[in-house]
């Protein structure tokens, strides 16, 4: 029996599977608020608590980045040891993935029904696979193929520099450069980056700001959900939320192509996180796939790449469970 969970800085959601059933079919699933346990080892004691099957190994996607084994969460102060865990729980081993590495996992295991398509396109047999996802913040990652099967790779593609496309983004760059060390994509193109949109359009007089928008996001310490409803309200969007919905899938399309040609992803390119389900009419329109095409010389090489949307909000925990039932299987 395989533990698997998906570990965020919200929510950590732990399942038992087992390679008889497969990564598609849980025995047994629960979720729980991640800030209101100390470390993920308390989490995972009350969860076998209501366990009634064996478990003997583990695979973890987690919200950060993994060195060596460990692995400190982005957005909450846990830092995870898969030896401590295997130690502590008894496990045969204990496996630690990038929460960008469990998507990209997933992505052979997706059906038609866990995906919306942006572009058809025409896949390469045996093509690498790109997947980025925009959520709270940016995770980026990739899948090659070794001949029998496609591998996952994690990268923090989120935090390379921001490169801007027009005279709006330079400002936006300008804009962000007065208020950090460092402006990444992160910063622009994911559940963070959308405040920062908005307070740059805002200053830079690109539309007035309503003052029951203004009273709507002060009364929140997250106004992303905020402007995007708003810009997705097709009776009351403003055009200061409109325009940052706007740059933001711009930014997205042409980070998505960065990331294609990097990796030369003929294979397809999925968005993941919780984002692009959530602006999938801003998505559909024209403006995403033009600056995910828009690279010049080399735009004919994007211009029959497939690129899908992950619908499914459990893709992490599928990814987790099948790189630990793989491991499973090979011992």
């Amino acid at each position: 029996m395989l533990l698997a969970g998906d570990v965020g800085g919200t929510k950590t959601t732990l399942a038992v599977f087992s390679p008889e059933a497969g990564p598609r079919a849980a025995l047994f699933e629960a979720s729980f608020p991640s800030a209101r346990y100390p470390s993920l080892e308390a989490i995972v004691q009350d969860f076998l608590a209501q366990v009634r099957f064996p478990v003997e190994r583990a695979s973890f996607g987690v919200a950060g980045p993994v060195v060596g084994g460990r692995a400190t969460i982005t957005n909450l102060p846990w830092v995870i040891d898969a030896q401590q865990m295997q130690q502590a729980f008894h496990l045969q081993s204990v496996l630690l993935l990038n929460d960008l590495e469990s998507i990209a996992n997933a992505v052979p295991l997706l059906q038609a029904e866990d995906l919306r398509t942006l572009h058809a396109g025409q896949a390469v047999a045996g093509g690498a696979i790109a997947v980025i996802a925009p959520g709270t913040g940016l995770g980026e990652a990739f899948l090659t193929w070794d001949g029998t099967q496609y591998r996952a790779h994690a990268t923090e593609g989120g935090h390379t520099d921001f490169g801007p496309n027009n005279e709006l983004e330079l400002g936006l760059l300008r804009y962000l450069l007065c208020r950090y060390e460092h402006v990444s994509y992160e910063l622009v193109c994911s559940g963070l980056g959308l405040p920062n949109i908005y307070a740059y359009l805002r200053d830079s007089s690109y539309a007035e700001e309503p003052s029951w928008l203004a009273e709507q996001l002060a009364a929140v310490t997250d106004p992303t959900p905020v402007i995007v409803n708003n810009a997705l309200d097709a009776q009351k969007a403003s055009k200061l939320t409109l325009g940052t919905l706007d740059v933001f899938v711009s930014v997205l399309g042409a980070e998505a192509g960065n990331l294609a040609l990097k990796t030369l992803a003929t294979g397809s390119v999925y968005l993941g996180g919780g984002i692009p389900p959530r602006i999938l009419p801003a998505l559909e329109k024209e403006r995403f796939l033009q600056a995910f095409r828009s690279k010049g010389r080399l735009s004919h090489v994007l211009a029959d790449v497939p690129v899908h949307v992950i619908m499914n909000p459990k893709s992490a925990l599928l990814g987790a469970a099948r790189a630990g039932l793989a491991v499973t299987v090979a011992q």
